[in-house]
């Protein structure tokens, strides 16, 4: 991304956000306040930077961990080339995955083509939710693993300065 193509009010408005949106019953209001604009222009330069991919996403990122979810496993699957799109969207319309994606293999050490987060409050819930996964996969997949969590990253998107 060109941070040097950001006008001055899109350059407040991400620094403004960055850290997240306020916590306050009207972040928008809250956000345009503090850049001088109205909430309606916050709005929509913030979904201009949606649609040109300046900026990737806005939602909520849930602490897993204070909300009690202690195991965190990142499910990993070698699915047929030919089904893995169409199972790979199911796989991540389910409710216990938060995101999941296609990544290259890099054989003959990788061969997972599949990988889609799940977390449960314990390593046996996460082993079920997998075999769900499992299940809706069929015998389009021909291997998996789970990798768990062994620490906590602090995740930061793009940082202006």
């Amino acid at each position: 991304m060109d941070t040097d193509a950001l006008d001055p009010l899109d350059r407040r408005i991400i620094l403004a956000t960055q850290d997240g949106l306020p916590r306050v019953p009207c972040p928008y209001h809250a956000v345009a306040e503090q850049v001088g604009a109205t909430p309606e222009v916050v709005m929509a330069r913030l979904q201009r930077m949606l649609d040109t991919g300046v900026v990737r996403r806005i939602g909520a990122v849930p602490n897993h961990y204070a909300l009690g979810y202690k195991a965190n496993g990142m499910t990993v699957w070698d699915v047929d080339d030919e089904r893995v799109n169409a199972l790979g969207k199911a796989v991540g319309e389910l409710e216990s995955v938060s995101h999941c994606y296609l990544r290259p293999r890099w054989l003959p050490d990788w061969p997972y083509n599949l990988f889609a987060m799940v977390h449960g409050r314990d390593r046996d819930e996460v082993e079920r939710k997998a075999r769900e996964i499992a299940e809706l996969l069929g015998g389009a997949c021909r291997g998996r693993t789970i990798l768990y969590s062994t620490r906590i990253l602090k995740k930061t998107g793009l940082r202006l300065t």
